[in-house]
């Protein structure tokens, strides 16, 4: 019989040199839970991804002769940041110090090593090349940028993609530069939500945003200065308006409908979408009605406390969010959900169900899983009860696995698209 195979911890010192403690056995944690990683729950550590520390934090393991889950020193906790394409299934376990500080917001992801191998507790979800990190941030990218801002100086939406591009590295302002794919063009500087996650709006005694909203509302003209040649040239075009560096884009729902229809006058190429919390009806309804292909609804969980709790609504609710799925379904816009997950919440039972339900009541074509940007231990306090809960009102209830959420979707909805990145509609 061979040898099994034990998955040990990883670790970090404050150099970031990594660490590989052979006398302690690999943990990761869903919602509050520890559990010991087994090798069908991790793969090999995907080009692309990078690792960070986790300051101030101690990395918990399983001892190897007792099993006992405890304290796996030296060196500090660790982390992979996976590329796009990849959905996490754990989060790292640690023990956090007194006065440990918040981490930025990022998508934190369990890793071990298997013998000289690292590996993280991912499952693969989309394989659309295009999102591929090789693509992006090119030697040639701070000339593209310099040029297009030669060609359109009054543009101040460009000025804001060229900060993107450039300082942020977003994928979807680079795009617009290079003429290619999904590239964003940002509307809105203001929100009628305030997202426990938000990346580009947080409280000053929070943890920083890794992207600074923009402070303006642009005019028609300079957005369709920027989505008319994108979607007649690029290919596979996609311009999608909510982006990280803005607020919701249907506040501003009439700028978004005029430029769509003036675009849609002068050509049918590409696909224009929305990135939206769906939360005014009206507006999704205008945006149909304007010519707006496609709507991607983000959205934590589909039951309406954990939905009000993350989500922060203002002037809207879960309900409000369902009629707008109705809404554009029924006028034959494509809708996914943007799916933000986290291991240990979105894997109970009552969250299965309920968006289950929620794809079935209102036809939603797909789910793009999103890792949630987010301090797990900021999750926990707002959304679980802490150690030994696994969720507020959800005592009973059993996490089933980010995997097997995965795989019961695909079950009981066969035509139902399973990925992480928006679909090109239109030639």
């Amino acid at each position: 019989m061979g040898q099994s195979i034990v998955l040990t911890v990883a670790a970090s010192d404050r150099s970031g040199q990594v660490l590989r403690n052979d006398n302690a056995r690999a943990v990761a944690r869903a919602g509050d839970y520890f559990v010991e990683l087994q090798p069908s729950d991790v793969i090999p550590l995907p080009a692309g991804a990078s690792l960070a520390r986790l300051p101030e934090r101690v990395p918990v393991g399983a001892d190897a002769s007792s099993g006992e889950f405890v304290q796996a020193g030296p060196g500090e906790a660790l982390a992979a940041i996976l590329p796009q394409g990849y959905t996490r299934t754990f989060v790292p376990a640690y023990v956090s110090k007194p006065h440990a500080p918040t981490l930025p917001l990022f998508g934190y992801s369990a890793v071990a090593f298997d013998g000289d191998q690292m590996v993280v507790a991912a499952v693969r979800t989309d394989e659309r090349g295009t999102w591929d990190p090789c693509h992006y941030n090119l030697p040639e990218l701070p000339a593209l940028v310099e040029a297009a801002l030669g060609v359109y100086p009054g543009n101040r939406i460009l000025r804001q993609l060229a900060k993107c591009a450039l300082e942020y590295q977003c994928y979807t302002a680079q795009n617009l530069f290079y003429r290619r794919w999904e590239a964003g063009i940002p509307v809105s500087p203001t929100c009628n939500a305030s997202c426990l996650g938000c990346i580009s709006k947080q409280p000053s005694e929070c943890c920083p945003s890794p992207q600074q909203r923009m402070d303006f509302v642009p005019a028609v003209d300079e957005v369709v200065e920027l989505a008319l040649p994108h979607l007649e040239e690029a290919p596979q075009a996609i311009i999608s308006f909510g982006q990280g560096c803005e607020g919701e884009p249907t506040n501003e729902w009439r700028v978004i409908a005029e430029a769509c229809r003036a675009v849609r006058a002068r050509t049918d190429l590409g696909t224009m979408n929305v990135n939206t919390n769906a939360g005014n009806t009206q507006a999704i309804e205008a945006l149909c009605d304007a010519g707006m292909d496609s709507f991607r609804v983000s959205l934590l969980s589909a039951r309406p406390m954990p939905y009000a709790r993350y989500h922060r609504p203002s002037g809207y609710g879960l309900a409000d969010v369902e009629r707008s799925i109705a809404a554009a379904r029924s006028r034959g816009a494509f809708v996914s959900l943007n799916y933000l997950t986290f291991p240990g919440f979105t894997d109970l039972e009552p969250e299965v169900d309920a968006v289950c339900s929620l794809i079935e009541r209102t036809d939603v074509q797909m789910v793009q899983f999103r890792n949630l940007n987010i301090d797990p231990e900021v999750f926990s306090r707002v959304m679980l009860e802490g150690p030994g809960k696994r969720g507020r009102g959800d005592e009973a209830a059993e996490p089933a696995g980010i995997a097997q959420v995965i795989a019961h979707l695909q079950d009981c909805f066969p035509d139902l698209i399973i990925g992480n990145f928006s679909v090109a509609l239109r030639g």
